[in-house]
């Protein structure tokens, strides 16, 4: 997977209009996975894949336009 294709977590955060802590909760409970970057145990930093961003964008978006 390239590397320039992740996104840092306040990348992330400033893209949803969300804290970065909200997106760690997110990645525990699956909601929206990371990727660990920089450390071979898995601890590493988290990175977040572009398709993930625009898929829990378009499924939010799906549930509010059906809620209307």
């Amino acid at each position: 997977m390239e590397r320039s294709k992740l996104l840092t977590i306040n990348q992330v955060a400033k893209i949803l209009g969300v804290m970065p802590p909200t997106l760690r909760r997110w990645d525990k409970s699956g909601k929206l996975k990371a990727i660990r970057v920089g450390n071979k145990k898995g601890v590493g930093e988290r990175r977040y894949r572009r398709e993930d961003i625009i898929r829990l964008i378009t499924k939010q978006t799906d549930s509010l336009l059906i809620e209307n």
